[in-house]
């Protein structure tokens, strides 16, 4: 088992991946483990389910992907035989655009020759969310929910209701660095995204970036606000 997954709460799991630095979680009940986001590729997707096969006994029965970039999408056919979770629209975009997503792994930095095994077995989500959707994992639940569009058309979160709750972002909320509104983003709706997702989690949950440190509702609240200046909301 990789030494860099941390314990958010009992069960729930995060994981900053090398290189783009994009967080990839896991939520293990007693009967099922899900899995939040998958990687940049097929030996990221790989490595993520070994790890996780080894440290439970409890397998992986669900991937919810938090929105269609390939750093957080393209290790999901490692994860076969699972049922893949992700914002109406989203398989639409992947099944259509694979092409434009081994590109732009490329232009970051990604192998060319993995960037493009890994789109040719492109698994498109089978269940898409277009409000909430429950999951129930075994003495446990996640909520996936659809808040966009923000960073994407497409941005799922996922809450995970315990002692304290745990919210997984995706790139709605980044630590590391500012967030980065590229041309398939909706700024003028980023903010009031957040905000749906601060209403989700409350003030004493931890808010699971999607890229960088976890952070509280307060610094969710702050970059909620710069954006909404940036963008003049």
């Amino acid at each position: 088992m990789s030494q860099d997954w941390e314990e958010l709460a009992p069960g729930v799991l995060r994981r900053r991946m090398p290189g783009w630095d994009e967080t990839v979680g896991a939520v293990v009940g007693s009967e099922t483990t899900l899995v939040v986001d998958t990687g940049p590729g097929l030996p990221a997707g790989a490595e993520i389910r070994r790890d996780l096969e080894e440290r439970s006994t409890s397998p992986v029965g669900f991937v919810a992907l938090t929105h269609p970039h390939f750093d957080h999408v393209l290790g999901t056919a490692a994860f076969s035989g699972v049922r893949v979770y992700a914002a109406v629209g989203a398989g639409a975009l992947l099944r259509q655009g694979a092409d434009g997503l081994r590109a732009d792994a490329v232009r970051h930095g990604a192998d060319p020759r993995e960037a493009a095994e890994a789109v040719d077995v492109l698994v498109v989500p089978q269940h898409e969310v277009s409000g909430e959707q429950v999951l129930r994992l075994g003495g446990r639940e996640a909520v996936l929910v659809n808040v966009g569009p923000g960073h994407t058309a497409h941005d799922l979160v996922v809450l995970v209701p315990g002692s304290p709750d745990v919210v997984f972002c995706g790139d709605l909320v980044e630590e590391s660095g500012q967030p980065q509104a590229g041309p398939d983003a909706h700024p003028l709706r980023w903010p009031a995204a957040l905000d749906r997702l601060l209403d989700l989690g409350g003030e004493r949950a931890r808010y699971v970036p999607g890229h960088g440190a976890v952070v509280d509702a307060a610094y969710v609240r702050a970059q909620r606000d710069e954006l909404a200046r940036r963008f003049g909301t």
